[in-house]
């Protein structure tokens, strides 16, 4: 876990958008506690931070094609809650995008997760987490 000052933790997400025959969709994936978010993780030892948000769009959504970008494109402040009890601890989350052109069924947490494109609007209008709110939103 890497912290950002002496009360921040950094988890790294990946916005996965792909071209709908209309608008622009994200892919949103369920948290273990219900809500719907990007695909999101902690920094990895001997990644960078671009090569992390690919492997979480993988183990959490399948996708198993497209292009990361090499630096992130927005942010967010939100809240982490941990098994151990610990809440409300305070987590920016460094987004990257991924261009998405191909996704698979049969990925690392497919039984423990659902995932769903849904146009930006939608997006927003699904999570609940003011902050990827408005980053969606921004997309839109």
């Amino acid at each position: 876990m890497r912290v950002t000052d002496a009360a921040t933790i950094l988890q790294i997400g990946a916005l996965c958008l792909r071209q709908g025959k209309r608008k622009k969709k994200v892919l949103l994936v369920k948290s273990s506690r219900g809500r719907w978010i990007i695909p999101k993780g902690w920094p990895m030892e001997g990644h960078t931070d671009a090569e992390t948000a690919k492997i979480e769009a993988w183990e959490e959504a399948g996708v198993s094609k497209g292009r990361v970008s090499k630096a992130p494109v927005g942010g967010y402040m939100t809240e982490k809650r941990f098994d151990d009890g610990r809440t409300n601890v305070p987590c920016q989350v460094s987004v990257y995008r991924i261009d998405v052109t191909k996704t698979v069924k049969d990925y690392p947490e497919a039984t423990i997760r659902e995932s769903k494109w849904m146009s930006l609007p939608k997006a927003s209008e699904k999570v609940n987490d003011d902050g990827l709110q408005a980053l969606l939103a921004a997309l839109a």
